[in-house]
């Protein structure tokens, strides 16, 4: 796919976050995330693609625009899979809170799992760690190899996970090992970016979180040149019926990173709110800035883009 698409990936992203930027803080999450919706769509329709939503909002009878299966872009262009967040962290800005992102990936068609709306396990590492890793393993394991691989003590390890009952035992063999944590109330595909990113203070995420970001977090990943391992998560009966029919043989199958993202992968994300990967929106008169992250996996090359919108030329801002 031609290199330029990360260009454009960034203008969506932004596009987005400069719409849903002005609801933050202001406790209505529903509408940040139709405001990020509507502004990525139309960005993304703008574009020279023949893409298919694969990761999106939901189903096309719950989600009015990028719907899983709509079909977006001129069609003039190379044909894709896109994996969307509008607005990963609703409520981190609904409550103005740091961390909240608006993002998007794109893959050759077929190259992301069709991933159910549904948990995920995941445990997701930088480039330091690739091989270190094993779902399967005890945490303490883990968290030991990633040190050996990263050359330093336990105590320097910093570990990223959802603030969850469902991880009391995690974090409890965490803090035995004597790594850090850093629990996050949502939002967990900014940390998975941020164990590739050197300085970022976050070394491993671990945990269960939801499929699709874990797609996204995977395109990351690949574009990082880290490592990821995942496993679906079955609730109910009725989301073991359906895996078949998003194309799942194995329910209990350990994904890779190539699993979940294959391909030449590009990734975007902006900030909404500030945190430790992204600063968020800054509005003055008449525009705004904004900070985005653009990686390619064929490259490796990771940009940070400073943009200034002016919005006398950009009508709806």
């Amino acid at each position: 796919m031609d290199r330029s698409l990360a260009l454009e990936l960034a203008r969506v992203t932004e596009a987005a976050a400069l719409a849903c930027g002005r609801w933050v803080g202001r406790g209505d999450k529903i509408a940040a995330d139709e405001a990020a919706t509507g502004a990525m769509r139309q960005a993304l329709g703008l574009m020279d693609i023949e893409g298919t939503v694969v990761i999106g909002e939901g189903e096309m009878d719950e989600a009015p625009m990028l719907y899983i299966g709509e079909r977006l872009g001129s069609g003039r262009g190379p044909a894709v899979d896109i994996a969307v967040d509008p607005l990963e962290g609703t409520s981190l800005c609904a409550k103005g809170k740091s961390g909240a992102i608006a993002t998007i990936a794109l893959a050759p068609a077929g190259g992301f799992l069709h991933a159910p709306d549904m948990y995920m396990e995941k445990l997701i590492v930088g480039p330091a760690g690739h091989g270190c890793i094993d779902i399967d393993a005890p945490v303490g394991d883990n968290l030991r190899r990633l040190a050996r691989a990263k050359q330093c003590q336990l105590g320097d390890l910093t570990v990223v996970l959802l603030d969850r009952p469902r991880h009391e035992a995690i974090i409890s063999a965490i803090r035995q090992c004597g790594a850090r944590i850093l629990l996050i109330s949502d939002g967990d595909v900014a940390p998975a970016v941020a164990t590739g990113i050197i300085g970022s203070g976050v070394d491993l995420v671990i945990g269960t979180g939801g499929a699709p970001e874990g797609v996204l977090a995977a395109a990351a990943i690949k574009c990082l040149g880290g490592d990821m391992q995942a496993r679906l998560v079955f609730t109910t009966d009725e989301e073991r019926q359906r895996a078949p029919q998003m194309g799942i043989s194995d329910l209990t199958r350990v994904y890779g990173v190539e699993d979940l993202a294959g391909g030449d992968v590009f990734f975007a994300a902006t900030g909404v709110t500030s945190g430790a990967l992204l600063k968020g929106v800054r509005y003055f008169a008449g525009g705004a800035e904004t900070d985005t992250l653009v990686m390619r996996s064929k490259s490796r090359t990771l940009r940070f883009i400073r943009s200034l919108h002016t919005f006398e030329h950009k009508p709806g801002f």
